[in-house]
């Protein structure tokens, strides 16, 4: 049992790492990091577990709500420089500050969003002056403008509806390759007996 304590790291302690691949959360991705520290056993912080320059795999969530800006990622895989893996099962990245998911690049796509709703401002405006003005209650609507409202009415709500799309664009989160961070141990990992050889 003793010898078994020797060989683990105990939930709450970090892994530190670099991401080597950037991250775009515009759709869901895997990503691999790079460990930049040694990692030693919790017991006796003298035995090293996970050798700086071991590789971690993992994958990122796409789904960014108006007003995030920061993007969830969890590791699955621990790859050891001699080509054995580790399964994670997992656990959190935080930024180093230890908060969860990481925060870099925000783009809030103001231009797409702001440009649209003037866009629906000025086809509304359009049609309002491409409808005919009559002075009087007893003006009789002539075909060619009943054919002209009609066409502003329909190319308006096309347009409306077609540009509506831009207004709920989700923000774009980046995070680029170098970004330090840790891995978060939210459950205990005892290395198996192979490695302890």
């Amino acid at each position: 049992m003793l010898q078994q304590t020797l060989f683990e790291l105990k939930r709450g302690s970090v892994i530190p790492a670099t991401l080597i691949t950037g991250i775009n959360s515009d759709l869901p991705g895997r990503i691999t990091a790079q460990v930049s520290q040694n990692v030693y056993d919790s017991a006796t912080g003298h035995r090293l577990l996970i050798p700086q320059g071991a590789k971690l795999f993992g994958r990122y969530d796409s789904k960014v709500s108006f007003g995030q800006s920061r993007v969830l990622v969890v590791w699955t895989d621990l790859i050891f420089p001699n080509g054995s893996t580790l399964q994670m099962g997992g656990m959190a990245g935080t930024d180093a500050q230890g908060y969860g998911g990481f925060n870099d690049k925000v783009n809030n796509h103001y231009w797409r969003t702001f440009g649209s709703a003037a866009l629906i401002a000025l086809i509304g405006t359009g049609i309002d002056a491409s409808m005919p003005q009559s002075s009087t209650l007893a003006t009789q609507e002539t075909a060619s403008d009943a054919a002209r409202r009609n066409f502003a009415e329909s190319f308006g709500r096309v347009a409306e509806q077609t540009i509506s799309r831009n207004l709920n664009v989700q923000p774009t989160l980046e995070i680029r390759p170098g970004y330090k961070f840790n891995v978060l141990v939210d459950q205990d990992i005892v290395f198996p007996n192979s490695y302890q050889n």
